[in-house]
């Protein structure tokens, strides 16, 4: 017996009318990813208002969305970034994010990019290994001699905690501190911060609230301890289940803070919580047919614009316009031959017809992020809902991508 996904979006408000939606594919071309600035901005206010924390500096974490309108919408209320990569960076400056205000915290750069992140003038580094951070002092040694840089870098350290993390590849054993502040000293500098990654899509508020006791216990035995970077790794509720709970986590995490003997720097860095229930993926319904008694509904879509469910966060929620009561056990599929292409499977949705909108909800987090030209599908555009108007934020691809940057007679 096929199971009835009875969470489908079908239940859920809609993200805004039809004839929006029908003005926003008339104008822009389908598939569309759409994004509500209303939406962002109450998210990130409301999780900027749970942690009454003082000294917090919230930092987006741009892996989730690099879209650069985006990031303006963070950048405008006062966050700053947070950056897994030298790319996440790039794009934080060109945002108009001040270097002092983005934290890097990622793995394995090589000497060149290592030096170019200093380079950029990123203040705040968290290393992931002895290698790393022995890396980096020495290229800020080197950039410091030939006065390329002047400030020297705030350091901190990505917490592997097996207890705690699991078995993750992520970060520096407690045992190797002793060695890392050796490293850092003969550079002249200073171990100050220690980052918690708890893992990605963490909806369990206890999953970080059990463990703030220990890991200020751990960062303690940094004797030059100025901050603590608490989180990545915050989840969303797709398709329903159970919310992180933001309000009681910024109580518990101040309470314990509050109880130090020094004042501590405190960084959050969330990601998909903040972004990913501002958007909604546009499609249209280019064939229908029926096996066995279930709709098999192909849209002008693919899996290739979603993130990849078993990694972040399954599939969706989808929504019809159409009002029709009777609903069907529904496949949503793609538009190409891989035979996983689904963008919902065992949804409740009416009969279909071609040509008829599905709205793909909470796609703002690893949407576009993680989209691809797989099969050789050109890639949708964005478009910003503001106001009351709508503005493109990035093109529509065409064929012509995917002759960019080969070299062929």
């Amino acid at each position: 017996m096929q199971t009835i996904d009875t969470s489908t979006s079908i239940f859920k408000k809609p993200p805004f009318t039809l004839a929006l939606a029908e003005e926003l594919l008339t104008s822009y071309n389908s598939p569309l990813y759409v994004y509500q600035s209303d939406i962002l901005q109450r998210t990130i206010a409301r999780i900027t208002n749970a942690i009454p924390y003082p000294q917090t500096q919230f930092c987006f974490a741009s892996v989730t969305n690099g879209n650069i309108a985006l990031l303006q919408i963070f950048q405008a209320c006062g966050w700053g970034l947070h950056a897994n990569t030298p790319g996440d960076i790039y794009l934080g400056i060109k945002a108009g994010f001040a270097p002092n205000k983005i934290v890097y915290s990622g793995s394995n750069l090589h000497q060149n990019e290592m030096e170019q992140v200093l380079r950029w003038g990123v203040t705040t580094l968290n290393l992931d290994s002895l290698s790393q951070l022995r890396l980096c002092c020495e290229v800020y040694q080197s950039l410091r001699e030939s006065q390329q840089i002047l400030t020297p870098p705030r350091l901190g350290l990505r917490l592997n905690l097996p207890e705690l993390t699991g078995d993750s590849r992520i970060g520096v054993r407690s045992t190797e501190f002793l060695a890392a502040i050796s490293i850092a000293k003969a550079a002249g500098l200073k171990l100050s911060g220690l980052h918690f990654y708890r893992g990605t899509g963490t909806n369990s508020t206890a999953a970080f609230t059990q463990v703030i006791d220990t890991i200020i216990a751990v960062a303690q035995q940094l004797p030059d301890w100025e901050y603590l970077d608490f989180g990545g790794g915050f989840g969303y509720p797709y398709r329903g289940g159970t919310a992180f709970d933001w309000e009681l986590f910024g109580a518990e995490l101040t309470d314990r803070i509050n109880r130090l003997d020094r004042v501590i720097n405190l960084i959050i860095e969330p990601g998909r919580s903040a972004v990913a229930g501002c958007a909604t993926l546009l499609a249209k319904v280019v064939s229908t047919k029926w096996q066995e008694g279930k709709q098999i509904v192909g849209v002008d879509t693919t899996v290739a614009n979603l993130s990849v469910p078993s990694v972040h966060g399954g599939y969706r929620e989808i929504y019809s316009w159409n009002c029709e009561d009777l609903l069907h056990l529904t496949d949503v599929c793609g538009n190409t031959t891989y035979s996983r292409d689904y963008l919902g499977k065992n949804c409740q949705l009416p009969a279909l017809a071609m040509g008829e909108i599905l709205a793909i909800l909470d796609v703002g987090a690893y949407g576009y992020a993680m989209s691809s030209h797989f099969l050789h599908r050109p890639r949708p555009a964005e478009v910003l809902l503001e106001n009351n108007q709508h503005r493109l934020i990035r093109r529509r691809e065409d064929y012509r991508i995917l002759l960019a940057n080969q070299v062929f007679e």
